[in-house]
């Protein structure tokens, strides 16, 4: 392999293993007076539903009394998409457990570590370290190992998927540098779903003897929880030889939360590699065991053969190499896990994991995942590298820009991720991509507990069309055939009180459930507002189908959303109640944002509905259609004509035409149907060129220099005098995706440089000053708080690499 491909990038996000964050912020946001007062009575009612909840032994969809706060250390999680991910923290830890679906556990586990053992030319242990900067486990757990790794001499670089960490142990002339590798690979299918990741250590001996080195993975069962102990485990060796590749290791067969999952720890025997193991060993002893067999002699004696049952257990793999001076080796080792049949809460429904599809369904593909990472992580990784080049070798982008591209993308595999094999193949059409690319979703956030949440993707959404758009598609076909159902149980939502059906018809849902229900099938797990009755969500998926076709050129999938299209469209227009083309919001927060009310026509709902009738015409033309071209197109120029003059105030769109106080606030998002109606090619001008400049240069002016000095994205409200619209509590909040698609509008429209310094300060604040890298927050304050940890809508960033495509294509470079 190429050495270029696997050395430590230039471009990446890099701190030292001691490095601590400039800023220590919390989720504990003040609302002021005036914004309390509408929000007395979802009080209430919020907590006869916690209480409701908990009675009934389940969570809330949100919690909004225990929000959580970021420990600021997470790393590149570990897994490909929709398997479960472990994310291991930029000091080392395994810190974060996204097994159960849809769930987290956040819990640092200690007996999951390397070790490394050095001997001399004659053969005396000479340094044995846990490579990790903690002072050791609590309680006085695996006591017996040494642990303290500096931190000053070890430094972490990421590149999700990959991430690198270098430590230098200078007494011993010895460098070692682990390189963290998870087959995450835009349109790749079969790789990307693999449930696991390598690891691959470079031994270099910049001495003058020959050194003996071994590196000990350790791992336990579990995710660290109290869980751990309340079940039968057991461990047994594992060894797989096929194609010239050998792999030896342990296997921990347990269960997590009542699903059969399997660890997998192993490592590649070569000719110059010696494996060792130890099968068990007690994770809340002292370690002893692992410990003197390594200091005995750098490598593990197996104490048994047998498999070995127990509550708890550990295991112990280690790879043995000889290295001469000035000479460099590799070790790899793999961790899989095989957890191909899964339930949510409810449990009426059992699914299969769609990396099922390649590796069997029967709970024995541990060892067949182990030997096929071992023996694919090299072309893993040059699929990664020839994705990434041409990011990283533009000298034309910020530096800053090509570390965020590639890490915000840690989200489509950690966000809570299922990807499923559908059980009714037979009854979906031959066109269906769900027959062969199966059942994807994400939750909105790590906090709020919806998959799929689609106001929301309709922003993240531009990471997967351009990425995976297969999962896309699959996608998009699960929102179709919700539009003609209608869910008739009746609940009470928690807003305004209104009884209102769990879902109407021609209506495109907000989420596709809960993984604390039977999501699929009981959807619309958001239960605040009736999103029914929101004027963005059918709009949304007008929108994502003709920008997903011009990416695509696939007319039959234009075909295939056709009937649904025209539906969702059917029941917008009844939004428009004064008759003057353009939609009006109903004195509510009825839309994405969900706390922010709009009134009569409005900037953001109306720039959707315009753009929204012209893709609806473009449609209508390509399926020959004229009857419903013609229809639209008058409607288009109708509405235009109105929202122009009820919102245009010579400088930039007003926030909506209520003529409140607030009405006159400059939205950053204003023009959001302007940047899809860029995202799908159309250079029709449904908003006046001269305006659409005139309004970005004012929310450059006041939303993003215009606060905090300029260094934290676009704040969502801005009065025109210039200061911060505190109307609501997310009119004065940054929104991480949201400034990141105002960016990639900006670059389309030629704002280039003013495009990245707006998104730069959100990647400069997240992952420089607060430590929320790898979980980017929904939301940043400016009075030094943040909301929602680990969201999607932050995948928005491949707006802007389209745009500079686009641009770069224009100009012929």
């Amino acid at each position: 392999m190429d050495g270029k491909i696997t050395q430590v990038p230039a471009y990446a996000w890099r701190v030292r293993l001691d490095h601590v964050f400039p800023e220590k912020l919390n989720q504990m946001l003040k609302p002021k007076l005036h914004q309390i007062w509408s929000f007395v009575p979802l009080l209430f009612r919020y907590i006869w539903y916690c209480v409701t909840m908990w009675w009934n032994g389940r969570r809330v969809v949100m919690n909004f009394y225990a929000p959580l706060t970021s420990n600021q250390w997470s790393g590149v999680p570990l897994g490909g998409i929709g398997g479960g991910t472990i994310c291991r923290s930029f000091r080392g830890e395994f810190c974060r457990y996204q097994m159960r679906p849809g769930f987290y556990d956040y819990n640092v586990v200690h007996a999951n570590q390397f070790i490394v053992t050095v001997q001399n030319s004659e053969g005396t242990v000479v340094y044995q370290q846990v490579l990790s900067p903690l002072s050791g486990a609590p309680g006085g757990k695996l006591s017996a190992w040494k642990w303290g790794f500096p931190g000053d001499q070890a430094k972490y670089t990421a590149l999700y998927p990959r991430a690198w960490t270098e430590y230098n142990i200078s007494e011993q002339n010895l460098r070692l540098t682990c390189r963290q590798i998870s087959p995450v690979i835009p349109h790749n299918y079969k790789d990307s779903c693999v449930p696991g990741g390598v690891f691959v250590w470079s031994v270099e001996n910049l001495g003058s003897e020959v050194k003996s080195i071994s590196i000990t993975c350790t791992l336990k069962n579990g995710v660290g929880s109290k869980q751990d102990a309340q079940g039968s485990c057991h461990s047994e060796p594992m060894d797989v030889n096929r194609d010239g590749v050998q792999v030896a290791g342990v296997q921990i067969h347990q269960l997590v939360d009542n699903m059969d999952c399997t660890y997998c720890l192993s490592a590649l025997v070569k000719e110059d590699v010696a494996v060792s193991r130890i099968v068990a060993f007690d994770p809340n002893g002292d370690g002893s065991g692992v410990w003197n067999s390594l200091a005995k002699n750098g490598q593990l004696t197996s104490q048994t053969s047998d498999k070995v049952v127990g509550r708890e257990v550990a295991c112990a793999v280690c790879a043995y190499v000889e290295v001469p001076p000035g000479n460099m080796k590799t070790l790899e080792f793999a961790l899989v896990w095989d957890m191909p049949r899964i339930h949510f809460h409810l449990n009426t429904k059992e699914h299969y994991r769609y990396y099922t599809k390649y590796f069997g369904k029967d709970g024995e593909a541990g060892p067949v995942i182990s030997h096929f990472s071992l023996a694919n992580f090299s072309r893993w990784e040059e699929e990664i590298s020839a994705w990434q080049r041409p990011i990283l070798e533009d000298l034309k982008l910020p530096e800053w820009y090509k570390s965020a591209i590639f890490n915000e993308v840690y989200y489509v595999a950690d966000g809570g991720t299922v990807w499923l094999l559908m059980d009714d193949v037979e009854s979906l059409s031959s066109t269906d991509p769900r027959r062969e690319f199966g059942r994807f979703a994400y939750l909105e956030g790590h906090e709020y507990r919806m998959y799929n949440t689609y106001d929301v993707h309709f922003y993240a959404s531009f990471t997967l069309s351009q990425l995976w758009p297969q999962l896309q598609a699959c996608l998009q076909f699960d929102f179709r055939d919700t539009v003609l159902r209608e869910e008739t149980e009746q609940r009470v939502h928690l807003f305004d009180g209104k009884i209102a059906n769990r879902k109407d018809i021609n209506a495109i849902p907000h989420d596709l459930g809960d993984p604390s229900e039977e999501p699929f099938v009981l959807i619309n797990a958001y239960n605040i507002h009736d999103v029914s009755e929101w004027r963005d969500l059918n709009l949304k998926f007008v929108l994502q189908c003709y920008r997903d076709y011009v990416l695509s050129r696939n007319v039959q999938y234009l075909r295939d959303m056709w009937t649904q299209v025209l539906a969702v469209m059917s029941k917008a227009e009844t939004w428009d109640t004064d008759g003057d083309g353009v939609i009006e919001n109903a004195g509510a927060a009825d839309q994405t944002y969900d706390a922010w009310i709009m009134t009569g026509t409005s900037a953001y709902c109306g720039s959707l509905w315009l753009a929204s009738l012209c893709c609806v015409t473009k449609m209508a033309a390509i399926l020959d259609c004229p009857e419903v071209a013609e229809k639209y197109s008058t409607l288009l120029t109708k509405a235009k004509a109105s929202f122009h003059k009820k919102l245009w105030n010579g400088q930039y769109y007003n926030f909506d035409s209520a003529q409140r106080p607030h009405s006159t606030s400059v939205m950053a998002d204003q023009l959001c149907g302007l940047w899809y109606l860029h995202a799908c090619s159309i250079t029709d001008e449904v908003f006046p060129q001269a305006n659409v400049k005139s309004a970005l240069e004012t929310i450059y002016r006041l939303n993003v220099k215009g606060f905090r000095d300029g260094k934290m994205g676009a704040v969502n409200g801005m009065l025109p005098e210039g200061t911060i619209d505190d109307f609501a509590i997310q009119s004065e909040e940054v929104w991480t995706g949201v400034t990141y698609g105002l960016a990639s509008l900006m670059i389309f429209e030629g704002m280039v440089e003013e495009g990245f310094h707006t998104a730069s300060g959100i990647y400069e604040t997240v992952y420089n000053r607060i430590g929320l890298g790898f979980e980017t927050p929904e939301a940043l304050h400016h009075s030094n708080s943040y909301r929602s940890i680990g969201y999607m809508r932050p995948l928005s960033i491949w707006a802007i690499q389209m745009a500079w495509q686009r641009r770069q294509q224009a100009s012929g470079e």
